[in-house]
């Protein structure tokens, strides 16, 4: 006698009608803002939550402020992360999108949680923990309405709407930070001028939740299906979009302008894992060594020293402008190199120290550590360069002399508190240099370090000719020791004729 289940759940439809019954009873859009961008997919890297023992140090540097991405932010902030109403209103766009573009029947909500059904297995496979707790629908939820935020505030889905137009969110940032966009300014009134820092403040806070956290994410693939669905007969990845906001973002704050790469064979297409991983793809150094190129040859290095010590050995620094156009220019703030005799210069491209330059830095070591082989170890390799470089309140002052460090906290020695607490918690191998793509420039300055004459001649430098006084009183000297030589031996040779 043949069974029959009928305990059988339709997942899509019901998530589907709970959804449909949501977008009905929300209430009107308020004024908001969207961004500009794209996405595509990549499954080598995974999502983590950051280690207890980093995310002690600072733990606001790693937790969302104002948007929830993921199912690990929900979960740590199950209280807040329930508040969907401008989740569903980005997904009722996505489907005013689908209608509005397509020439055939438009998919139904139904469609488009049938379609992440299929899936929710590699969704899942893509973070640490698969979330085994988390029911089917629960997830699936999550990862529409994320999706759908994603597209709708980073992507063109308002463009095809024409509800809005897409503001210019990466000048928005720049100027949040305090650059001046364009020649002519009009003054507007304190109630603009307010509404405009409000608005300024808002871009800052949903790129700094959506972009900078590296566990504050959703799959990439996810937001390039949600995609393909809206526009069926459009060939444009979502990447694309978004791709050009990341180097948008990137550029005007001065980090890169490199065009994304991924460490591996140079025939692999560069996709995005997460929105963090897109913004680390553009942080590749332009020359990278490794342990068979080098043959793992020379001293161990140990660690890099402070400016100041480099100084004292007669070092100079050189701020490196950031340049793609010219050939073996600066392409992002990693590509340190060291020239002039026996490295008697480092040349190290400016970092521009804001609010959020920790953040940033702090999240892609994290999201390197929890993925060694597939993100590579080259940003926690320069974290760790300058958190010993700049660690004290001289070495900032020198760097920010030179143009090297660009900062406008409260003093230098909050800056060199940072930098010191910058990689504290991290697992970094200075020696090995498939991990430490600068031990070959650590090399050459320790090798100057370590010399006894270039210190005594940078240490009569620094000593006698640096003051333009004692420098022409130590010349004056020495003439009058010259002649005193002379003078006796002159006298010696006349004794002995005499």
């Amino acid at each position: 006698m043949e069974m029959q289940d009928e305990h059988v759940i339709d997942v899509p439809s019901i998530l589907a009608q709970e959804l449909s019954t949501e977008l009905t009873s929300l209430k009107p859009p308020s004024t908001e803002l969207a961004g500009d961008g794209d996405p595509s997919p990549t499954p080598p890297i995974i999502i983590d939550e950051v280690g207890e023992r980093t995310r002690n140090v600072d733990p606001h540097e790693y937790l969302p402020h104002h948007v929830y991405i993921g199912p690990y932010s929900r979960m740590r902030n199950a209280d807040l992360a329930g508040d969907d109403d401008d989740k569903l209103r980005t997904l009722q766009e996505v489907l005013a999108a689908a209608a509005a573009y397509s020439t055939a029947p438009p998919l139904q909500l139904k469609d488009f949680v049938a379609e992440l059904e299929l899936l929710e297995a590699r969704a899942r496979s893509s973070y640490r923990h698969t979330f085994g707790v988390v029911p089917s629908k629960e997830f699936l939820r999550w990862l529409l309405l994320d999706a759908c935020y994603i597209l709708v505030r980073f992507g063109d889905v308002d463009d095809v709407v024409g509800r809005r137009p897409r503001p210019a969110a990466p000048a928005a940032v720049a100027s949040a930070n305090g650059a001046v966009q364009g020649g002519n300014r009009v003054v507007p009134s304190v109630e603009r001028r307010r509404a405009s820092a409000a608005d300024r403040q808002y871009i800052l806070d949903v790129v700094r939740d959506v972009f900078y956290l590296a566990a504050n994410q959703v799959p990439f693939f996810v937001v390039e299906r949600v995609r393909q669905m809206t526009f069926l007969d459009h060939g444009t990845p979502a990447l694309d979009a978004i791709a050009r906001f990341a180097g948008k973002l990137l550029e005007q704050k001065q980090y890169s302008v490199a065009t994304p790469t991924m460490v591996g064979p140079p025939e692999r297409r560069p996709e995005p894992a997460n929105l963090l991983h897109l913004l680390h793809m553009h942080f590749t150094p332009t020359v990278l060594t490794s342990a068979a190129a080098v043959g793992g040859g020379g001293a161990p290095v140990g660690r890099w020293r402070t400016a100041m010590e480099y100084y004292f050995v007669g070092v100079k620094f050189k701020r490196r402008p950031l340049n793609r156009r010219s050939k073996g220019g600066a392409l992002s703030i990693l590509d340190v190199k060291v020239s002039g005799g026996g490295g008697g210069t480092l040349e190290v491209p400016q970092l521009n120290i804001d609010g959020e330059t920790w953040r940033l830095l702090r999240n892609l070591i994290a999201l390197e550590q929890s993925n060694p082989s597939g993100a590579g170890s080259h940003v926690t390799a320069y974290c760790v360069f300058m958190s010993q470089l700049a660690s004290t309140p001289m070495d900032v002052e020198l760097l920010s002399r030179r143009g090297v460090i660009v900062h406008g906290l409260g003093n230098n020695g909050e800056v060199a508190k940072r930098f010191a607490d910058l990689c504290k918690g991290t697992v970094f191998d200075v020696d090995d240099a498939d991990q430490n793509y600068l031990r070959p420039v650590c090399q050459v300055l320790d090798r100057r370090f370590q010399s006894r004459p270039r210190r005594w001649m940078a240490w009569l430098k620094q000593k006698y000719f640096a003051n333009p006084w004692l420098a022409a009183g130590l010349a004056a000297a020495a003439v009058i020791f010259v002649c005193t030589v002379i003078q006796a031996v002159y006298s010696v040779l006349s004794y002995k004729k005499g």
